[in-house]
């Protein structure tokens, strides 16, 4: 509290004040190095760059904020749900870190407003809010530290916005999505149960390995073969937000099918080939059958 007193004081010599106020009544606190949360809401697609002449964007904050994220949505789903198992707490804090659920959060607390782009790139990019919010959660903790940011997470995130109990029951098909998402780029996508254990208290345990264009994309644990492929495809959502990973998808992609082309143009010179060989085959045959049938006639 007196730090925030310090804050507002400080925020009356302060140029930039509109900016402070903007980004306070989000945070509920003053933040001390702005330039943190500004650069969280540069999406790559601008050509803003630093005085050295490096790219500015909210990359390296969102990959920060996408671990922190994970770490206080952990912790706070495990005290909120005494004695659950492990697969509850990972399907329940999915949930609340998935794409989706992000994308929904940025505009609720208006961060969609505040984040800049080039007007060349989609508005309807998919990403984009929920990118930005995991980059702002990064701000947050390089400016404020882990305590102030779990702080906002529970008190201007969850508990406004987020119903623990009832999304706790919510059921999310990561398998169905990556399917779909699968359909709609045309590439080959396989689960492959890869291992099958007990754990401790003698219960089967089932790990399944995701599969895309022959690339491993994600491993998953579960109780069940469902619940395994469930968190396995998960991780492959996950996974293929990154660039790197997308162009080795691609890559792969074009290999196979590169292969179907030289199968398929060998099959077809085979074909060309064996039917000549047979014509030849059958013709003497037909000229010596011919040749009989007329000497017969004479």
């Amino acid at each position: 509290m007196l730090r925030n007193q310090i804050d507002k004081i400080r925020l009356l010599f302060c140029k930039d004040r509109e900016s402070y106020l903007c980004f306070y009544r989000i945070l509920g606190f003053y933040p001390r190095n702005i330039h943190l949360y500004e650069q969280a809401l540069l999406h790559k697609s601008t050509s803003i760059r630093s005085e050295k002449g490096r790219p500015l964007n909210n990359e390296r904050l969102e990959f920060l904020g996408d671990a922190i994220l994970d770490a206080i949505v952990g912790d706070i789903v495990y005290k909120h749900f005494e004695g659950k198992r492990e697969g509850f707490l990972t399907n329940t804090r999915s949930k609340i870190v998935q794409r989706e659920t992000l994308n929904k959060l940025a505009v609720q607390i208006g961060l969609d407003k505040l984040i800049k782009y080039s007007t060349r790139s989609s508005s309807h990019n998919s990403y984009m809010y929920g990118n930005a919010f995991e980059a702002f959660i990064g701000a947050i903790y390089l400016d404020q530290g882990y305590e102030r940011c779990k702080r906002f997470l529970e008190e201007r995130i969850i508990r406004p916005y987020i119903d623990l109990d009832k999304l706790s029951k919510k059921e999310v098909n990561f398998k169905s999505k990556l399917i779909e998402w699968s359909q709609k780029n045309k590439v080959e996508v396989s689960f492959e149960l890869i291992e099958q254990f007990f754990d401790k208290e003698s219960n089967p345990v089932f790990q399944t390995e995701v599969r895309i264009e022959g690339l491993p994309a994600g491993t998953g644990t579960g109780y069940s073969k469902k619940e395994s492929q469930q968190n396995a495809a998960q991780m492959a959502l996950k996974k293929i937000k990154t660039p790197d990973f997308m162009a080795s998808i691609n890559e792969a992609k074009m290999l196979h099918s590169q292969k179907e082309e030289i199968t398929e143009a060998v099959c077809e010179q085979t074909e060309e080939t064996v039917i000549p060989e047979k014509l030849m085959q059958e013709e003497p045959a037909e000229e010596h059958k011919l040749s009989e049938t007329t000497f017969d006639e004479n």
